[in-house]
């Protein structure tokens, strides 16, 4: 046997660059899984050696067929197996023997099915890894590169036609999913470039998919689908790469439900993770989540066009004042700009048609029709004094017109040349070739207005992603000291924890009233007590805390209250004592916060405190480790931003102090992944700004002394 094949981004170009293939199960019929490929592969003039394989058969649609695979004249770069799955593992052994790179297995029967189909997928897996052979699917519709005319695919859609190659990239765990974008891709006028189904995964999956993309210069889009992710450290090392290569992906992600959840489990035995995890991911990595499969096609469509406007300012130039009106309201619920014209802009377009409107929309009326010229000095005067990044112009059906298309088309050219950093986003009606000619000269077209808006905000959104900062992640090394199955009281929590930069109140433990009393003194009054036990880790349910203690008998007493409590409500608790802390209300209170995510591994959770968190769920996440600047985006990020800014008179807070607290706390998840599962600090104060942050309380929860890490660290 060969030695295993690299799992690196090259190890898939065998999948997309194929000097020869060979087809397992080569039929002489077209309309067969067997024969779809070979009639494709000769219909592109793809320039490689095609080697149909059929003991049945001297040939398959006019080239010579062989026996077996064992019977090329050489090895192939890569077999496309379409044989019935209980002959597909002898097919991929006689494949390893001659030396074949890579398979793909159309065939389905495997993992999908059950316990039986799973340890025969296994049995391909070992085959394959024995012999070195990179295995796409089973279960799968394949691979294409448009360029090449390589068409390792069975998919019907390439029926009405081959796709030209563009700029967009399509990987997709579903087959299914993965025809249906490309189709509508096609409709759409969008070139597709590559196209990679992962099926039940059993080897390449979306993660290495999206890698090799990502790293390739003739791909701008990619458009990608997945039920789960099996390799989360190549997943983020794939859109860390995408990112900084200025490739704008766009996903579909399901299982957002409970019920599509499991639904995603049962079908690709994918472990589909905490679905708010996943939109952290994608925010953190300046991925834009579709939620339909339109809106996915029309954002690839305006980001194939390559231009990204680096601000959210939208002109809007209309016919009709009530299409203007409408576009406005979906721009600003969009998040757009929709920013007047100046004063002096506004009347010299009055000046120059009396009866229009010109603050923004600016409505030209009908008139505008009427006078082209006229039509193309108004939208000029928007790019060159409205400072707008897009300008969205509302034609409905004109265009379809045979009296107005051309000469339309021709002023609206006039109207921006010397802009080709600004986008005309047109809303048309009329049939594909006249839209197809206005896209030809550079317009981005839409029916929908809605639509059209929606699109435009996702490109902003993703050019911003791709002119922010990149992130210095830090490579974090497993903590040297473990801690697993210990057990941590909040005082033992906030020492282990302040080691790794996370801010705490000057403290103390007591180990008796008299000591609480003494401590206090010292510490400044008022005071707060707290049962120290690890075995009581919610101590308000017991009595075990008391606020606001404002003198040493009173805090004596308190101390002998709060340990009868504890001891008459959990008399099998070992108790440390009681902790003696300052009383601060001061700031604006947050709660932060580590869990384990099945898939991502360790996860930080922040958001505002009381209400917030507990009625309005005001929440963001971050897979650890980030940086500061991380850590300020992700603080932004919740919708009660404005209350640590400062309102109604409060002072701003110390966000910054706030953003240090949690990367540190983020380092300190990373270091700790295979011990630590959860972190709780609630409530941390946000004091303003220049006075810092502190956590009034400390929780840790470590994994068991029994558990395996492997299973614990999440990638």
């Amino acid at each position: 046997m060969n030695a295993p094949y690299p799992r690196s981004p090259a190890s898939l170009d065998s999948f997309f660059l194929p000097g020869s293939v060979a087809i397992v199960g080569a039929s002489d019929d077209p309309a067969r899984i067997g024969g779809r490929p070979l009639r494709y592969l000769r219909e592109s003039g793809f320039r490689g050696a095609i080697y149909p394989v059929n003991p049945n058969r001297a040939e398959a649609q006019g080239l010579k067929a062989y026996a077996s695979v064992r019977d090329l004249p050489e090895a192939p770069d890569i077999a496309l197996i379409a044989v019935p799955s209980a002959h597909v593992l002898g097919a991929l052994q006689a494949c390893g023997e001659r030396g074949a790179k890579a398979a793909i297995i159309f065939s389905a029967g495997f993992a999908e099915t059950g316990e039986e189909g799973i340890a025969l997928q296994k049995r391909l897996s070992d085959v394959a890894s024995g012999y070195g052979v990179r295995l796409l699917g089973p279960n799968c519709l394949g691979a294409f590169n448009a360029e090449t005319g390589f068409y390792g695919t069975f998919s019907q859609i390439l029926d009405g036609g081959l796709p030209k190659p563009g700029p967009v990239a399509i990987v997709s765990q579903s087959g299914a999913y993965g025809s249906h974008v490309a189709h509508l891709a096609g409709e759409r006028g969008l070139g597709i470039r590559y196209f990679l189904t992962t099926g039940n995964e059993a080897d390449v999956n979306v993660a290495e998919g999206l890698l090799w993309l990502a790293g390739r210069p003739d791909v701008s889009v990619i458009l990608a689908y997945a039920e789960g992710i099996k390799q989360p450290a190549i997943f983020l090392e794939a859109l860390s790469l995408a990112r900084r290569n200025r490739k704008a992906v766009i996903f579909m992600k399901v299982g957002r439900s409970a019920v599509g959840a499991k639904a995603a489990e049962s079908h690709t035995a994918a472990l589909t993770g905490s679905d708010n995890v996943y939109d952290a991911v994608f925010r953190q990595f300046n991925v834009y989540r579709a939620r339909t499969t339109a809106e996915q096609i029309d954002i690839a469509y305006a980001c194939a066009r390559g231009v990204y406007p680096k601000h959210n300012r939208l002109g809007i130039f209309t016919l009709s004042g009530g299409f203007g009106i409408q576009m406005a309201d979906a721009a600003a619920d969009a998040g757009l700009d929709v920013a007047p014209m100046s004063e002096e802009a506004q009347a010299e377009l009055k000046a120059l048609l009396p009866y229009a409107s010109p603050r923004n929309p600016v409505d030209a009326t009908a008139q505008a029709l009427t006078d082209l010229k006229l039509m193309s000095r108004y939208l000029t005067m928007m790019l060159e004094r409205g400072g707008y990044d897009a300008i969205v112009g509302i034609f409905g059906s004109t265009p379809a017109s045979p009296t107005f298309s051309a000469p339309l088309r021709g002023a609206l050219e006039a109207a921006i040349a010397g802009f080709s950093d600004r986008l005309l986003v047109l809303t048309i009606s009329a049939p594909r070739d006249v839209v197809r000619s206005y896209e030809e000269k550079g317009f981005l077209i839409f029916e929908d207005g809605h639509s059209a808006v929606n699109a435009l905000a996702a490109l902003i959104q993703i050019g911003q992603g791709f002119d922010v900062a990149e992130s210095e992640y830090p490579v974090i090394e497993r903590a040297a000291a473990s801690l697993r199955g210990r057990r941590f009281g909040e005082s033992e929590a906030k020492i282990v924890l302040a080691e790794s930069g996370v801010p705490f109140p000057r403290e103390a433990l007591a180990k008796t009233p008299e000591e609480a009393a003494q401590f206090a003194s010292e510490i400044g009054w008022p005071v707060a007590l707290k049962i120290a036990s690890a075995d009581i880790p919610h101590k308000t349910e017991i009595g075990g805390v008391l606020l606001d203690l404002g003198g040493e008998d009173e805090v004596r007493a308190g101390a002998v209250l709060i340990l009868d409590r504890a001891r008459r409500a959990r008399p099998d608790a070992v108790i440390d004592g009681v902790l003696v802390a300052p009383m601060l209300k001061d700031g604006v209170e947050t709660i932060i916060g580590t869990s384990r995510d099945p898939v991502f591994g360790p996860v930080v959770m922040f958001g505002l405190g009381g209400i917030f968190v507990e009625a309005l769920k005001d929440v963001v996440f971050r897979v650890a480790p980030f940086d500061k600047a991380e850590a300020h985006r992700m603080i932004r990020d919740i919708r009660g931003y404005r209350l640590l800014e400062g309102v109604r008179g409060m002072p701003p807070s110390d966000i910054d102090a706030l953003a240090d607290a949690l990367a540190a706390l983020s380092r300190f998840a990373a270091a700790h992944r295979d011990d630590v599962l959860s972190v709780d600090l609630n409530p941390v104060l946000v004091r303003s700004r220049g006075e810092g942050v502190v956590a009034l309380d400390a929780l840790i929860v470590t994994a068991p002394l029994d558990s395996t890490p492997s299973l614990l660290s999440g990638v």
